[in-house]
């Protein structure tokens, strides 16, 4: 056999001349310089905490010398060794991956744009900027320092590296711009720190690279696709091309096999033959004919047979199959046809497909991913975005498995519904302190409306608000009635009562409760008293309206005084007794006190106050003004959840909604601001410190945050109260100085609590002072106890000594040991106590102050690791608190986690500790949407797996795609480098389409994804990843895309081939193709806080701080959108000079890097991901009624004239003409037109210039473009300017339009656009560019432009100057050329010569 082939491939070699081998490759560069490994690596590890970053810094501080005498390779594989002291073996496998993906190369590079603006002196390695004042020595700070006050402090961004000194914020602020690992960052750094550390300054580090290397780098992450293109109509330019030379790499293919020839094995068996193979396989290819046109019977079972070829290949062969028929799929389909599928195969997809489409509502052919149950949509996540989730998650996968949770309990624990923060928490309201004006369910007045649930879901006009007879609506309001406020609160209830509003309205009146106080001195105790009395007579409704009708006495501004309340008394009711119900004697006194302590103990804010089913309404919502609307706006929003509930049978006729309203999970208690905030911090238990010592303070300062913490966890004791199996839910830590009141109090209110079963409490000294024996005798001796005495005893000794008057005893001499109880053994405290050392309270100390962040002598509480405080001084956390405390912490996860840790029958105290790791570790994590659970019914024909390594963290990745579509096109390249990048336990399920009736996939694609950083032989980087296609069949025509992230803008800008028409046969070697990443975007949505609605015609500006001006854009209508192009760096978003900026100005923005108030808009670009923020504008005071469209227009005929009536609102502020033909067809003309602005003649006359707009793609296309342009020229002596969409020109158009421009004398400037991720996603070429001729013109071009021509490339005219195919009407050209010859004063018959016509 092997004679044969050396035979057939010597007549091969006699018959043939080996010709270079021919293919497509296509690569993107970034368009700034490469950015240091060190730098990007130094922010991958930021991203774990700032704390982490500047030890990373302080171990390189002069890497950079070894650059000197090592290899590239050796140099990197030094940082990653360097970085290895601080990162788990996992997350250096993803440090390779961001290096490779240039990740943070946006984040260094943004530094390096923010130092260039400052602008850095000359000459200057590295240089601090004090306030505004530049110097390159370090020498010079401390002159610097001293003038700093006088000057403003800079704006420093959310990412800005602040050194962790002294917390002040009052110090002069000194940024560093230098590279870190070079001798002179380390002269900066020395300095800068020692300062820092002693709190004189603040010290922010940002990247500044003095002469970076010019070289750009490639990226990865992206996908290049070869459509195969339609040959409809002729779109190739037959202008010979002169290929580049170009370097051929073509990839070697182990699997691939070609008429039983597997040229993986040959190659490697007759290495001498390397090139007469080659040409082999391409005869071989040549002669299969792979492209001729499949029947509709072949193609029937192609998705099957395409799975069933990948299923019966070794495992781990199985994915690299995937991607090759995937994505060469139009060469491979003839192949596949000849598979034999069994039929156990198609009824086990089959039953999976029907298993999927009921639990998680998917179809055959439908691509999904899952890593963890987290679902990766692959239309919004890119590599970049997976790479932040596999960082997230391994933070939780290394947590578990160091707490030793492997296994089957990793994925339960990790799949547990932690709840997410509630939004808004609500107080019980069913409390007898609150005063109920009516009752829907029950007072006559409502015995017309029906009381059926069932009528929530009686369709009604919209706004209109059901009159039921439920109290589905429930408002209380907490008031002092003596406040200005309360009078237009009160009257305010007072309009919805009488208008009949479904709203049941309650009071909670807090007056003085003092007992000496009478209502003839305090209105508020006179305001109580008398409708006490009133309510006894009558009934509350109408001691309420009463009330009511006696505010209306009272001037607007004005307070309600004792004396008017007397007055009132008199004239309702002359024959009551004053002295009887307004006295210090008073009989209508009952209950005065109850609202009150009702406010008090509720914890809410100051007054008044309202509460809407039990949620507190903000301050700002409080305005009697505004409430009105708001209440209302409350109760529609509570209809639709109500009928949600009566839909799904959660409410019934025989419910009680208060008591349905009232059990939900958001409501509380207690409304504790400290307890219910959003904004939570957690202790990291999961690190495994090699020794638990804390008896050594100096040792244990040297620990980071997280070993300090699992010191604390492991020789913590516990106060216990567990429950029945000995389990506790809920470990409390309290942090304090017991030497103080408030810190014994706080203690004191803790083992109150812990009355409760499932809780314990542990302690932790924080004394003011240096921890000596005299002021820890308090700690000392709860401590002894602890470690001596049974937990019953302990805790009745230590709530004991917690009170004032043993503390005070002990202050006056008395020894420890004369305070002990009953049943404690003397003689063991007594010996511990004595000898208890004092320097592990130093190591709690020190805990106190760098992981908790507290000051010496402040207290915090922890709960399951998550940090409450600091408390101030006055500041009371009672046992309501503790009450509270504990159920958000068991509700939200602690109940969950207990009852899977109980499944691990441990002992108790362990499983006590997991409880609180594990709860910590989940509820600190972000919260994303909720993890899957993704089964297959069966696995062994259609699902393949591979194993993850033993005893390894790994991710439990799900796949489920069909192998021959676009999904599987990029999924196969993701899984393989996923694989490489992580241990991974895959399933991937082959969801095939069954019975199709066309070719699935159309095109040729390679993903563009690297694992790691590659090297070439000599040690150095390679150039870096490229898509390469090789071996493509010849016959076909293909068209070049790129498929990049969403918020890429990418531009060709080096090829002689037309990338739009690629037609192998007809080049000599390979294809290439040199894209660059021009713009990364800043997207947007802005809307209009009065209505809610985007406000159309807004223009926003972008710029930097010395060059404002550099982009402007128009918001759209859609979502109230705008993009605007960027780069890396600090951008300023301002409202544009002009109508936008006098009508217009910005109240709030989201997603920003300037406080949420601030006018001008600060964005720091500094990643790959999109950027996409929100901004609220308002109409100036002075400007509300003024139209930002409405400016002074002259109609320009019948289309503006009804445009203005029927879209006056939304006109075009383009005036916009379009001329359109194609070649031997008749010409269609229309115009469009607009508000443009109203010019002075002798203005218009100096700016006027023909403006026209085309849009060209491929060589042919670009050819008719510049025959179009010489067309027009001919025919204007106006000065004209060509816009072109730059997104789809040729490189070589690029380069010489500048050149005929200078030698034509026209103008032109180049325009894009990125299609908008919320609009529907093209996927052919051509009809994105028809798109683009008539969906984006308004926000194309720069405000500036107000009237444009659209002209066809293809709209030419012949050399006697008549148009092809000519109308009977004149073309918008020759209309604008007579408008223009007649403004210049020219005779009818120049005007007609010139304009072509009679």
């Amino acid at each position: 056999m092997r004679n044969v082939i050396v035979l057939s491939l010597l007549l091969l070699n006699i018959h043939h001349v080996i010709s270079a081998p021919k293919g497509v490759t296509a690569s993107l560069k970034a368009k700034w310089s490469m950015t240091p490994f060190l730098l990007e690596t130094s922010e991958f590890i930021g991203e774990d905490g700032n704390e982490k970053f500047w030890k990373f810094v302080d171990t390189v501080k002069e890497l950079t010398v070894y650059k000197q005498g090592e290899s590239v390779r050796s140099y990197y594989n030094l940082i990653l060794k360097k970085a290895g002291q601080f990162l788990t073996d996992l997350q250096v496998n993803l440090l390779k991956f961001a290096l490779a993906l240039r990740s943070y190369s946006p984040a260094v590079h943004a530094s390096q744009q923010i130092a260039s603006d400052e602008p850095p002196p000359e000459a200057c390695p590295a240089f601090v900027s004090i306030h505004g004042q530049h110097s390159c020595s370090s020498k010079d700070i401390k002159k610097l320092l001293k003038a700093a006050a006088g000057r403003p402090k800079p704006y420093l961004f959310r990412n800005d590296h602040t050194y962790p000194g002294v917390n002040k914020t009052d110090g002069p602020v000194v940024i560093l711009y230098a590279e870190i690992g070079t001798k002179d960052f380390t002269l900066f750094h020395k300095v800068l720190s020692e300062k820092a550390g002693e709190g004189t300054l603040i010290y922010v580090l940002r990247h500044f690279v003095a002469n970076p290397k010019p070289r750009k780098m490639l990226l990865s992450g992206y996908g290049v696709e070869l459509a195969i293109k339609s040959t409809e109509y002729k779109a190739v330019d037959d202008t010979k091309v002169k290929d580049s030379k170009t370097v051929n790499n073509a990839e070697d293919d182990n699997i691939d096999e070609v008429q039983g020839f597997i040229f993986g094995t040959l190659k490697k068996s007759h290495s001498e033959l390397q090139e007469q193979l080659v040409e082999f396989r391409k005869h071989l290819l040549e002669s299969t004919d792979d492209m001729v046109p499949l029947k509709v019977w072949e193609m029937q079972d192609l998705s099957v047979q395409a799975a069933a070829k990948i299923m019966s290949v070794p495992k781990f062969d199985a994915l690299k199959l995937m991607q090759d028929l995937s994505q060469n799929f139009p060469s491979k389909a003839r192949s596949l046809t000849r598979v034999a599928v069994k039929q156990e195969m198609r009824k086990e997809i089959e039953e999976n497909q029907k298993r999927l489409s009921e639990t998680i509502g998917l179809h055959p052919g439908d691509g999904e991913l899952f890593i963890n149950g987290l679902h990766i949509d692959l239309d919004i996540h890119n590599p970049f975005s997976i790479l932040e989730i596999l960082r997230g998650e391994a933070r939780v996968l290394e947590g578990l498995h160091n707490l030793g949770i492997k296994g089957d309990h990793q994925g339960k624990l990790l799949r547990l519904p932690v709840n997410a923060v509630e939004d808004s928490y609500a107080l019980d309201i069913r409390h007898p302190a609150i005063m109920w004006l009516n009752d829907i369910e029950n007072d006559p007045v409502y015995r017309s409306w029906p009381t059926g649930v069932q009528e929530l879901l009686r369709a009604t006009f919209p706004g209109v608000i059901r009159q039921i007879r439920r109290n589905f609506f429930n408002l209380v309001l907490f008031l002092d009635p003596i406040r200005e406020e309360s009078v237009e609160l009160m009257k305010l209830a007072e309009l919805f009562y009488k208008h009949k509003i479904p709203l049941r309205i309650g009071f909670v009146f807090v007056v003085n409760t003092k007992d000496e106080i009478d209502g003839f001195s305090d209105a508020g105790v006179g305001f109580y008293r008398v409708l006490n009395y009133i309510a006894d007579e009558y009934d509350v409704s109408q001691a309420l309206l009463s009330m009511v009708s006696l505010y209306n006495k009272v001037d607007a501004g004005k307070m309600l005084s004792a004396d008017t309340i007397s007055a009132h008394l008199k004239r309702k009711f002359p024959k009551a007794n004053a002295e009887r119900i307004l006295g210090i004697e008073s009989e209508y006194d009952d209950k005065r006190k109850h609202g009150a302590l009702f406010y008090k103990k509720s914890g809410l804010g100051a007054l008044p106050l309202a509460l809407f089913n039990g949620v507190p309404l903000s301050p700002d919502e409080m305005h009697p003004d505004e409430l009105e609307t708001i209440i209302l706006q409350r109760i529609m929003d509570t209809t639709t959840a109500f009928q949600r509930a009566v839909y799904m049978g959660q409410v019934t006729d025989g419910l009680d909604v208060v008591d349905y309203l009232m059990e939900q999970a958001n409501v509380v208690p207690r409304v504790n601001p400290f307890i219910l905030s959003t904004d939570r911090k957690y202790l990291d238990f999961t690190a495994r410190p090699v020794v638990d010592d804390w008896e050594d303070a100096t040792m244990f300062s040297y620990y980071d945050s997280r070993d300090k913490t699992a010191v604390m966890a492991k020789r913590m004791k516990y106060f216990t109260n567990s429950d029945e199996d000995g389990m506790s839910a809920v470990t409390i830590w309290i942090a304090g100085d017991f030497e103080k009141v408030s810190g014994r109090k706080l203690l004191f209110n803790a083992l109150k609590h812990m009355a409760s079963p499932g809780v314990r409490v542990g302690v932790i000294d924080n004394p003011s002072g240096k921890p000596s024996e005299d002021n820890t005798v308090l700690y000392r001796a709860i401590w002894a106890s602890l470690l001596t005495q049974k937990t019953k005893a302990t805790a009745e000794f230590v709530q004991k000594l917690l009170k004032e008057e043993s503390s005070q005893l002990l202050q006056k001499g008395t020894k420890m040991k004369d305070l002990l109880i009953q049943g404690m053994d003397r003689d063991s405290f007594e010996k511990k106590f004595n000898t208890l050392e004092v320097d592990f309270i130093r190591s709690q100390q020190l805990f106190c102050r760098d992981v908790l962040k507290l000051s010496p002598g402040h207290q915090a509480v922890i709960s399951n690791g998550r940090i409450l405080g600091p408390f101030e001084e006055q500041e009371e956390f009672t046992v309501e608190d503790f009450h509270l405390l504990e159920k958000i912490t068991l509700s939200s996860s602690a109940e969950k986690v207990k009852a899977k840790v109980k499944l691990m029958g441990m002992k108790p105290k362990h499983a006590s500790d997991l409880v609180m790791k594990v709860d910590a570790l989940l509820t600190a994590a972000p919260k994303g949407e909720v993890r899957r659970d993704v089964h297959f019914i069966k696995d062994s024909h259609s699902v393949l797996h591979l194993s993850p390594r033993e005893n390894e963290v790994f991710y439990d990745v799900v796949a489920i795609v069909d192998p021959l579509t676009r999904e599987a096109q990029k999924m196969s390249t993701l899984l393989i480098v996923l694989s490489q990048v992580v241990n991974v336990r895959l399933q991937v399920f082959m969801n095939c389409r069954a019975k199709l009736s066309e070719m699935p996939l159309k095109s040729f694609y390679r993903f563009v994804l690297e694992f790691d950083v590659n090297f070439l032989a000599n040690d150095t980087v390679s150039p870096g990843p490229v898509a390469r296609f090789m071996e493509l069949p010849e016959s076909p025509l293909l068209t070049l895309n790129m498929i990049t992230p969403e918020s890429w803008m990418v531009q060709a800008v080096r090829s002689p081939h037309d990338l739009d028409n690629i037609h192998l046969q007809e080049v000599s070697a390979v294809v290439t193709a040199e894209y660059e990443l021009e713009h990364l975007l800043l997207e947007g949505h802005c809307f209009d806080l009065s209505t809610g609605q985007p406000p159309r015609g807004l223009q926003f500006t972008l710029g930097m701080s010395r060059d404002p001006l550099m982009y402007d854009t128009i918001v759209m209508a859609n979502l109230g959108y705008f993009q605007l192009k960027a780069n890396p760096g600090a951008w300023i978003l301002r409202l544009r000079k002009g109508r936008s900026e006098d009508i217009y100005e910005i109240l709030t923005h989201d997603g920003t890097d300037s406080p949420a108030d601030a006018g001008d808009v600060s964005v720091v670009l500094n990643s790959f991901h999109s950027k996409i923020i929100k901004v609220r504008v308002q109409k100036k005071a002075e400007k509300i009624n003024e139209d930002l469209l409405s400016e002074n227009s002259e109609s320009k005929g019948l289309w503006d004239s009804i445009a203005r009536k029927s879209y006056s609102s939304s006109r075009p502020r383009l005036q916009y003409y379009a001329v359109r033909s194609s070649l031997g067809k008749n010409m269609c003309f229309c115009s469009i037109t607009g508000g443009g602005s109203k010019k002075k003649d002798g203005e218009k006359k100096k700016e006027d210039v023909l403006n026209v707009f085309s849009v060209a793609s491929g060589h042919l296309y670009e050819r008719f473009l510049r025959i179009m342009m010489l067309s027009v020229l001919r025919h204007t002596k106006t000065p004209v300017k060509f816009w072109f969409l730059k997104n789809y020109l040729s490189p070589s158009f690029k380069e010489t339009i500048s050149h005929m421009a200078e030698s034509y004398g026209f103008q032109f400037e180049l325009v894009q656009y990125k299609w908008p991720r919320w609009l529907h996603q093209q996927t052919e070429k051509q009809r994105i560019i028809w798109g683009y001729k008539i969906l984006f013109l308004d926000v194309l071009f720069p405000l500036a432009v107000d009237k444009i021509i659209f002209v066809d490339a293809d709209q030419t005219r012949s050399p006697g100057y008549t148009i092809i195919g000519k109308t009977s009407d004149l073309t918008v050209v020759q209309k604008t050329t007579i408008d223009t010859l007649h403004k210049e004063g020219k005779t009818q018959k120049v005007i007609a010569k010139e304009a072509g016509c009679s």
